[in-house]
């Protein structure tokens, strides 16, 4: 059968999260990048949402079904595909390792009004509200060098496109949201250097970012030095 396809987008942290689920799985997939400010007939014909990322499976029969959610893309990856396991087995564990994916993107949320408020007080609710959240996985994380210890998970693949957003914006200016989060350092160094984490994205995303922020006016920009 033809491989997968993950029609996604540059800076979308929940396609990352899927291509990064697909790398550690070893399944081999196609890439297909649309332009979320105009999108093709195509792609709304088959985003009930309007949003990436999609997993296009290919049907025995010549069909094809369209997965769309990035939880479900990699829930569905991680019970049907061979590969290292990156859920628990225990149904307890799974559950917790299912809560804090979503944690992950309840920061991203956060992380939305990082990038794009151009208020001052509110820039900073928002930079509060990451730093507070980070506190919560601190007792969390066990001795690494991810989340549940030697082997990487599905929470790790959530987190690690969270991690990135501070790559660039540690550039820019020192939020200090992981200021008092040593272990939580610790785990995003780690990802930073996991081949799967590496190539989820282009060698341009930094730029990319970076032009986004600019178009928002996005007060994170004043704050350079």
């Amino acid at each position: 059968m033809p491989p997968l396809t993950l029609v996604s987008y540059h800076l979308c942290p929940y396609a990352q999260r899927a291509a990064i689920t697909l790398m550690e799985k070893g399944v081999p997939f196609d890439r297909m990048m649309v332009d979320l400010g105009d999108k093709p007939a195509w792609f709304q014909r088959i985003s009930p949402r309007g949003k990436v990322p999609l997993l296009r499976v290919p049907r025995p029969d010549g069909g094809e079904t369209v997965i769309f959610e990035s939880s479900v893309i990699c829930e569905y990856i991680e019970e049907t595909r061979p590969g290292p396991k990156l859920h628990p087995q225990d149904p307890l564990e799974r559950a917790r390792h299912r809560a804090w994916v979503e944690f992950a993107s309840a920061i991203l949320g956060d992380i939305w009004g990082l990038e794009t408020v151009r208020d001052p007080e509110l820039f900073e609710t928002k930079r509060r509200a990451v730093a507070e959240k980070f506190t919560w996985l601190e007792p969390e994380l066990s001795e690494g060098p991810y989340f549940a210890g030697l082997a990487f998970s599905l929470v790790d693949a959530a987190f690690a496109p969270v991690f990135r957003y501070f790559d660039v914006f540690d550039s820019i200016a020192d939020l200090a949201v992981l200021a008092e989060v040593p272990k939580v350092r610790a785990w995003r160094a780690a990802l930073a250097q996991r081949a799967s984490v590496r190539a989820a994205v282009d060698d341009d995303y930094g730029t990319r970012l970076a032009a986004f922020l600019k178009r928002h006016d996005a007060h994170l920009l004043k704050l350079a030095a």
